[in-house]
């Protein structure tokens, strides 16, 4: 395991590595019993899923006091390998079914991961709450949805400065489709990071938050997803 993370750059200690060779065989067990992933192999899920989740490292580094939030991703990826190398950071995961959430808190506790919450709610009404709105430094959604519609969403949650880190396959006219989204939700583009998985094309898009969001965003349920701002 200790050389494909470096293949890619990622140094590791070693009681994170010893984590993540755990984290394969819990992860490999559920998958059988649940079908989470098409993804078999066990060099195919480090690479495609540990791997992709942490180079994030690369571009950013979280600070001790930083809160980052994954919003949609769903099946742990990329929550649980980026806590997992950035012990210091706090990390929430929000989703609206409490069976993942329960799964969420069956796997922290099993690999001893201390700096891992959860959060039982829609990502579509969260932003409504004040504990909430504008607090987090960092946002993550990993292979979620259209670009415009996930900013909507995002970017009411961020601090002003926070940054989104959206990881996509590598898609020019998406990232094209989402200039107007960004002006009117205060936010620009920061970094485009192109890398390869496995011979696959990838991209880590970091979005900065530069104004506090108007107070019309986002729309009401549905409407993102149904007419996303273009």
């Amino acid at each position: 395991m200790q050389k494909l993370f470096k293949k890619y750059s990622l140094e590791l200690e070693d009681s994170e590595i010893k984590t993540f060779e755990k984290f394969l065989v819990i992860f490999k067990e559920k998958n059988s019993q649940i079908n989470l992933s098409a993804i078999r192999e066990d060099e195919a899920i480090i690479e495609k899923h540990f791997i992709d989740s942490i180079m994030l490292n690369i571009f950013i580094e979280f600070k001790k006091w930083n809160k980052i939030l994954d919003l949609w991703t769903g099946w742990w990826f990329p929550l649980i390998p980026l806590a997992i190398v950035n012990s210091h950071a706090s990390f929430v995961w929000l989703d609206s079914v409490w069976k993942k959430l329960k799964a969420i808190d069956e796997f922290t506790s099993e690999l001893w991961i201390t700096n891992v919450s959860t959060l039982n709610w829609r990502a579509e009404e969260v932003w409504q709450d004040p504990k909430h709105r504008e607090k987090y430094d960092y946002v993550v959604s990993r292979a979620t949805a259209f670009l415009p519609v996930l900013l909507e969403y995002v970017i009411p949650l961020l601090k002003v400065w926070g940054v989104f880190a959206a990881y996509k396959l590598h898609d020019k006219e998406e990232l094209r489709s989402a200039k107007k989204a960004l002006s009117r939700l205060s936010a620009k583009i920061l970094k485009v990071k192109n890398y390869e998985i496995d011979g696959q094309r990838r991209t880590i898009i970091l979005i900065e938050k530069i104004h506090e969001t108007h107070k019309q965003f986002p729309r009401k349920v549905w409407i993102p997803l149904q007419n996303p701002i273009k």
